[in-house]
């Protein structure tokens, strides 16, 4: 397998945790620029992660989970009840979906750019998208029918490997996070465990300090 991503993108963060967590073995390529030229031929959209299997090339972060549950179930990073995999899958369409779309790097220096937004504006709007969806996501499992230590289940999965990247942007833009203690507890259980260790923008090969 390998998985064409570079260290800071959060969605192939997502994608390096279940891998972590499926112990699974793959080859790391850094791309240096979504304009490469061989990349734009491996993945049409210009957008990263994409992964390789045997040749056949997957792209999009959820997608790319959903097939690595399928081609290796166990351990699975969904629930094994049906409703609590419901909720995973909403709970990381939440910041998969709604916030990663709005909030990115393109979206960022289109605002910039094209519509003469200042840095104050930017981080304002960083700021309102983050709150909305950390909201949602808080109050989602406050209701939880039961408590369990992880968001939907005793063990990371799929919602941990969405949150985690997403809680370490609104960090890097200073968003309050102080209205979201069940997010918090999650996100620091989650980073103090090797295979989220192992997927963070400092551990990969091509990390650069900003």
């Amino acid at each position: 397998m390998r998985l064409y991503t570079r260290y800071q993108n959060s969605a192939g963060e997502r994608v390096r945790i279940v891998l972590n967590l499926k112990a699974l073995a793959y080859e790391y390529v850094a791309i240096p620029s979504l304009s490469d030229a061989a990349y734009m031929r491996l993945n049409p959209q210009r957008l990263m992660p994409a992964l390789e299997v045997d040749g056949h090339v997957v792209t999009q972060s959820l997608a790319i989970i959903e097939l690595l549950e399928e081609l290796h179930p166990d351990p699975p990073v969904l629930p094994t009840d049906p409703f609590a995999r419901g909720r995973a899958r909403a709970f990381a369409a939440v910041i998969a979906a709604d916030l990663h779309p709005v909030t990115v790097n393109r979206v960022r220096r289109y605002l910039a750019e094209e519509l003469g937004a200042d840095d104050a504006a930017l981080a304002a709007w960083y700021r309102h998208w983050a709150r909305s969806a950390f909201d949602t996501l808080e109050a989602l499992l406050a209701r939880r029918e039961r408590s369990t230590r992880f968001a939907y289940s005793d063990a990371p999965g799929l919602a941990e490997a969405c949150l985690v990247p997403a809680m370490r942007n609104a960090r890097r833009f200073d968003c309050d996070l102080s209205g979201h203690p069940i997010l918090c507890a999650i996100d620091e259980a989650c980073r103090a465990l090797e295979p989220f260790r192992r997927a963070a923008p400092e551990s990969q090969p091509d990390y650069k300090p900003r």
